[in-house]
């Protein structure tokens, strides 16, 4: 009898992962807020004994409102979401369309090669870049241009002075948007899938065009789908820093019109000058934030209407 209540209890089946979520996220979390209130410099451990209160968070306050590389990491970190988000959510949702409407075994070597970029090892992908915006005749993009006729010298793209501050993050979003949006073309292409094909083959009968079945049909039938990609792609762009590592450490961008707020979090805690307090609390502000951006995007987009309680008997 009481393995049968212990079986009956849900508690029982989310244990596993409560315990993941404890261990990998709670206990890191409050080990990172306690930093946050320390002097902790260069991993000197007998530091984390010590005290100073806000000091950390009044620092970084003035670094973001007074330093003009604070306010840029600002700029880049808002600009890099938002313009990525787009890429990822809307550019997924056109090629899991684009492939759901034509023949299966062209949609599925098209599916192959949108997948490519995020199967590329980080270090061999940012290469790619790194020679395609090169800043000599021989880099790709100027190669290509000069042909062309386009322009009459090479440019550094990234990092030269009279094309930032759009240059840069226009690279770091399509190289991440490369990244991104073919997650959002598998979930949205698998809720296609899903869809009942008596409901395509009746619309079809009925004289829909193909936009009137994408409209009416699919889009209003992925709903959970399309708010389930947005909220986790906005909550991966905040906390991703990886790829624009590689791009500013490379020297593809400059430095601030490539930093992130989680990629200034990295550098804080990894880079030449370890500065750990400042950066957990740095990295205590992006996970308010998040918290918050998830919140406030479930509520806009009305999540609750998509996960209605079952209305069946039991």
């Amino acid at each position: 009898m009481r393995a049968s209540r212990t079986l009956n209890n849900p508690l029982f089946f989310l244990l596993p992962a409560l315990l993941l979520i404890i261990v990998f996220y709670i206990i890191p979390l409050v080990i990172t807020t306690w930093v946050s209130f320390t002097p902790l410099r260069n991993w000197r451990i007998t530091l984390l004994s010590k005290y100073i209160g806000l000091e950390n968070y009044r620092d970084l306050f003035y670094f973001i409102t007074h330093d003009p590389d604070g306010i840029l990491v600002l700029k880049t970190t808002v600009v890099f979401v938002v313009f990525t988000l787009i890429v990822n959510v809307l550019g997924g949702l056109l090629l899991a369309i684009a492939t759901y409407i034509i023949e299966e075994k062209v949609s599925l070597t098209f599916r192959l090669l949108w997948l490519l970029p995020r199967m590329t090892p980080l270090a061999v992908f940012g290469l790619i870049w790194y020679y395609f915006f090169y800043g000599s005749p021989q880099g790709t993009l100027n190669a290509f241009l000069l042909h062309l006729g386009l322009i009459d010298k090479p440019y550094f793209w990234g990092t030269d002075p009279r094309l930032l501050p759009w240059s840069a993050w226009a690279i770091i979003v399509f190289v991440n948007g490369l990244v991104g949006v073919s997650y959002g073309m598998i979930i949205f292409y698998s809720a296609f899938k899903s869809i009942p094909p008596e409901l395509i083959t009746a619309a079809k009968v009925d004289g829909a065009s193909t936009w009137q079945i994408i409209r009416h049909i699919l889009v209003p039938m992925t709903r959970w789908h399309l708010v389930f990609v947005t909220v986790w792609q906005l909550l991966s762009l905040v906390t991703s820093y990886t790829h624009l590592f590689v791009l500013v450490d490379w020297r593809i961008v400059d430095k601030w019109h490539g930093t992130t707020w989680a990629l200034f979090v990295f550098n804080e805690a990894f880079g030449d000058v370890k500065n750990q307090g400042l950066a957990a609390a740095a990295a205590v502000v992006l996970v308010i934030i998040g918290v918050l951006l998830g919140l406030v995007t479930l509520r806009i987009m009305r999540f609750s209407q998509t996960t209605p309680e079952p209305k069946g008997d039991l």
